[in-house]
């Protein structure tokens, strides 16, 4: 966002080439064509960011709403931008290319009002980046998707992210505190290294349970929160000014040998929670209450969930369990991380819903019904156990098809029965 603002913001953009990618634009219902014709000539006003979204809004809309995915990034042929994944030449100096490879559009702005011409790239070699635009006021772009979806950001809008907010928060959920975190419907812009250093420094395990929280941790972890945060952005994430005993600079470190420690000695594990590896120090981040995966022979934690009636499965919602996804279906997830991760913006489409083999036996059952006649046992319906419908229990016919069946109903003679009657009445 700082490059935005020193470089583009109150300046006109001359020329704008877009080049197509149906993921970046389209799985947002964007176009190259689209974006080129709404963003050439005109003015920027401002440029700004809400957790791991940032923005663009011009004189007149739509403006560009952009995401970064994993390996997205803004490039600017005047000055370097500290992208983590800079090509090298063989001498190991850094590689000097324009207009850079894997861009995904290119602005092109004039020398005035006393700044130099520039012209500004966005990168993507994954694609799992995403550019839009926003029809609406440029004041309220905010309100508008996919903003509005997402919570509240922990350094832009820390009026709203109080102790007391986020102690509301934990306590309203009983989830893994990490996933919490994670989760952009909850706070904007926390990805998975920055949650791995807030709970380190709160001195928090992640699999804690978020309802556990006495007001003291509560105050800890918001703390942590706005300072990691805060520092991160102050740097513009840059690795190299954050504090030496930081476990982010040690966390990378997963699988060598004699590497996964603090510089004080203080060891670093790695394990999974809410699906993503997290690094934690088990000697400073102790299990206080209930954590996820424990097990309470006692049965005192009776905050767990009920489990689902027999033959049925409970609907969960996504937010309050730690669940793989369906098979098929792609979990929504709210965007990319520094460490290579993407876990904010899946823009893919629900399956539509498709019945099991229960729901189709059961329909198969519900149609052959008036053309079979029910083999009743013991004298009363049997409950085949699908969503509560009571069904009569059916034997199908030796012979295949509906006329098989309705012969074996009496319903209709076969010709060697007509033979053997008129036989039998001679």
């Amino acid at each position: 966002m700082h490059y935005l603002r020193k470089n583009l913001v109150g300046r006109t953009i001359r020329t704008c080439e877009a080049f197509e990618d149906d993921i970046v634009y389209g799985k947002v219902g964007c176009t190259a064509q689209a974006f080129r014709s709404s963003v050439q000539g005109k003015k920027v006003l401002g440029a700004d960011q809400q957790g791991k979204y940032f923005y663009m809004t011009f004189d007149k809309p739509p403006h560009a709403v952009m995401h970064f995915g994993m390996t997205g990034w803004m490039k600017f042929d005047n000055e370097d931008t500290h992208y983590y994944k800079q090509a090298k030449e063989k001498d190991g100096t850094e590689a000097e290319e324009w207009p850079p490879k894997y861009a995904k559009f290119l602005l092109k702005c004039d020398a005035e009002g006393g700044k130099e011409a520039v012209q500004a790239a966005f990168v993507d070699a994954r694609r799992l980046a995403r550019i839009r635009l926003v029809e609406c006021d440029a004041d309220n772009i905010r309100n508008e998707s996919p903003l509005k979806e997402n919570g509240p950001d922990p350094v832009r809008d820390k009026d709203i992210v109080t102790v007391d907010w986020l102690g509301t928060l934990l306590r309203k959920k009983r989830v893994p505190v990490k996933a919490l975190l994670l989760d952009q419907g909850n706070l904007s812009g926390v990805g998975n290294w920055v949650a791995d250093e807030v709970l380190y420094q709160a001195r928090v395990h992640p699999e804690q349970y978020s309802n556990t929280f006495d007001d003291e941790q509560v105050r800890q972890l918001h703390d942590a929160l706005i300072d990691v945060c805060t520092l991160a952005v102050e740097t513009l994430a840059d690795s190299k000014q954050f504090p030496e005993n930081w476990l982010m600079k040690y966390r990378w470190d997963k699988g060598k040998k004699d590497a996964n420690t603090l510089p004080n000695g203080e060891k670093i594990v790695h394990l999974k929670v809410g699906g993503r590896t997290s690094a934690i120090v088990p000697s400073v981040q102790k299990k206080t209450a209930a954590t996820a995966g424990d097990v309470d022979a006692k049965g005192e934690n009776e905050e767990e969930e009920e489990k689902p009636a027999k033959g049925r499965k409970r609907k969960v919602k996504a937010e309050d369990e730690d669940e793989t996804p369906a098979k098929g279906r792609k979990r929504k997830t709210k965007a990319e991380d520094a460490d290579g991760v993407d876990d904010d913006e899946v823009d893919s489409k629900p399956a539509p819903k498709r019945g099991g083999r229960g729901t189709r036996a059961a329909e198969t059952r519900t149609l052959k019904a008036d053309d079979v006649e029910p083999e009743v046992t013991g004298g009363a319906e049997q409950d085949d156990g699908l969503d509560g419908k009571v069904e009569a229990k059916t034997t199908p016919a030796k012979s295949k098809g509906k006329k098989a069946a309705s012969r074996q109903a009496g319903k209709s003679p076969t010709p060697g029965s007509r033979r053997s009657a008129r036989t039998r009445a001679k």
